[in-house]
C-alpha cells in the first residue's frame, strides 16, 4: 500500500471548513475488486504510518477490515453508491436507457453550447504523451479557476510527480483526456486513467462562468461518445462517492464505503469522535432545515 497525507476534513455540503493531516496508507478497491467482493490478500498495518485509508470497499467486507485491524479505530466513513456505466453494446444503445425527457434535456444542452461557440461543438482528445502534456498546459488554468480546486482541492493535480505519472500512463496508452473549447478557449476538461478494460473517472471540472451552459454534462457526453467508439472499454468507473452527475450517466452500481482507520492513540480516537460529532450535527441541522422548509411550505398552503 502507499502512504501519503491524508486530510481529516470538516466540510458542510461542498465546502470544506478545516482540516487535520494524517499519514497514511491507501487501501483503494477497483471496481473489479468492489464487484466480486474480494479481500486484500494483506491487512497488516504499515510501520510508518498513522493509519490506513480506505477507499470504496464493498459493504459486505467492511466490517471484515475493521475486525483485522484490532489496535485502529474506524471513523470518517462515508456510505454511497459507487456508480459506473457498463460499456456493452455501442453509444446508441447507451442512450436508449435514459428516458426520452432525459434524452431530450442532454440534446438540448448540446444544441445550446454548440448555439454558443458558433453552431459546432469543439471537444478534442489528448491520447499520447504529447497530447496529455500539451492537455495540462491547457488544463491546467482552467483548474485552478473551478469550485473543485477552490473548494474541495479536488482539481487537477498539478505536482511534478503527479505529471510524470500521467504522462507515463500516457505513453503506455493508458490515459483519455479531453477538453470542451468555446471561442477557441478551453472552458471543460475530462482526465480519465485507464486501469485494464476500465476507465476511471479522475477529474472532471470546467470555468464556473460558463456554468449556465452545462459544459460538464457537454463534454460527458461527447467524451462517452467517442470512448464508445472505441470498442476497448468494459467498464466507466465514477469511483467513490455520490453525485447527481454520476447518478446521471452511470448505469449500474455498487453499495461502498470510504473510511479510515487510525492507531488507536489518544489523538486519533479524539480526532475521529470529533468529525463523528460534527457530522452528526450536520446531518441533525439539514434534517431541521428541510423540515422548516416542509413546514413553511404547508403553512402557505393554508393561509392561501
Amino acid at each position: 500500500m502507499s502512504v501519503e497525507d491524508t486530510q481529516v476534513a470538516f466540510t458542510i455540503g461542498a465546502r470544506r471548513l478545516f482540516a487535520v493531516k494524517r499519514h497514511v496508507a491507501t487501501m483503494a478497491f477497483t471496481l473489479e475488486d468492489a464487484l466480486s467482493e474480494t479481500l486484500p490478500a494483506s491487512l497488516e498495518p504499515v510501520p510508518a504510518a498513522d493509519g490506513v485509508r480506505v477507499l470504496s470497499a464493498p459493504h459486505s467486507i467492511a466490517d471484515e477490515i475493521v475486525l483485522a485491524l484490532p489496535d485502529h479505530v474506524a471513523g470518517a466513513r462515508e456510505d454511497y453508491r459507487r456508480h459506473f456505466i457498463a460499456m456493452d453494446g455501442n453509444f446508441e444503445d447507451y442512450l436508449a436507457r435514459f428516458s426520452s425527457k432525459t434524452r431530450s434535456t442532454l440534446r438540448r444542452k448540446a444544441k445550446k453550447f454548440a448555439a454558443a461557440g458558433g453552431g459546432a461543438l469543439d471537444v478534442r482528445t489528448y491520447r499520447t504523451r504529447d497530447e496529455v502534456e500539451r492537455f495540462l498546459d491547457l488544463a491546467l488554468p482552467l483548474s485552478a479557476k473551478t469550485y473543485q480546486s477552490r473548494l474541495l482541492d479536488a482539481g487537477l493535480p498539478d505536482s511534478d510527480a503527479a505529471r510524470e505519472a500521467m504522462l507515463a500512463r500516457a505513453g503506455r496508452g493508458d490515459m483519455r483526456c479531453f477538453l470542451l473549447f468555446l471561442g477557441g478557449e478551453p472552458v471543460a476538461y475530462l482526465s480519465l486513467p485507464v486501469q485494464g478494460q476500465t476507465l476511471v473517472y479522475a477529474h472532471l471540472g470546467y470555468d464556473p462562468a460558463h456554468a449556465a451552459l452545462s459544459p460538464g454534462t457537454v463534454l460527458q457526453m461527447e467524451a462517452l461518445r467517442m470512448l464508445f467508439g472505441e470498442e476497448r472499454f468494459r467498464f466507466f468507473d465514477f469511483t467513490e462517492g455520490e453525485g447527481a452527475h454520476k447518478a446521471l450517466f452511470g448505469t449500474h452500481s455498487v453499495a461502498c464505503c470510504s473510511f479510515l482507520l487510525l492507531r488507536r492513540t489518544l489523538a486519533n480516537r479524539a480526532l475521529l469522535g470529533a468529525r463523528r460529532g460534527f457530522d452528526a450535527g450536520v446531518a441533525l441541522a439539514k434534517s431541521f432545515s428541510q423540515q422548516s422548509g416542509s413546514l413553511a411550505s404547508a403553512r402557505r398552503l393554508l393561509r392561501a
